[in-house]
């Protein structure tokens, strides 16, 4: 059981590290750059960032939340209440993160991504961008908070 345990949790973790990342990358990076771009370029770079990625992130995304919650089940089925309770607050951050992104980002993404794929200027471009930029910040620390709760699980395992 510590096996299966300790597997689910290294693939959380490592799952979780791709949404992780690419979060933080868009915090510190994308963000920035594109608040020097006009709105065409705003437009096109994050309407094709966006379709990439909402066709390609979702398989580490749904890989990650469900090692987590698997990783709650067999620490709790085991008896092992510090990995169980760690993974279940990574559980509900990931879940959390999930609602932020369905409610704030997922529609920006859309509306940029088919801009984009129209060769169009977004309405409201840099609106959108705000929009999506004032929950990267949160994105970014539940998900810190979930690869936390996972390597306290994987510590206590």
């Amino acid at each position: 059981m510590e096996a299966l345990l300790q597997t689910l949790a290294v693939v959380a973790t490592m799952a979780n590290a791709v949404v992780y990342g690419t979060d933080v990358f868009s915090a510190l990076v994308q963000r920035p750059a594109m608040a020097h771009v006009d709105d065409v370029v705003l437009t096109s770079a994050m309407g094709q960032t966006h379709r990439f990625g909402d066709q390609r992130m979702p398989v580490p995304g749904v890989f990650g939340l469900v090692a987590t919650v698997a990783t709650v089940a067999v620490a709790a089925v085991d008896g092992k209440a510090v990995p169980a309770v760690a993974a279940g607050v990574a559980a509900v951050s990931l879940v959390v993160w999930l609602a932020i992104y369905n409610k704030v980002s997922a529609p920006v993404n859309k509306e940029l991504t088919g801009a984009a794929l129209d060769c169009r200027v977004a309405p409201d471009a840099r609106g959108l961008q705000r929009t999506w930029d004032s929950v990267i910040n949160a994105r970014v620390a539940l998900q810190a908070l979930a690869l936390g709760g996972m390597c306290v699980a994987l510590m206590s395992s």
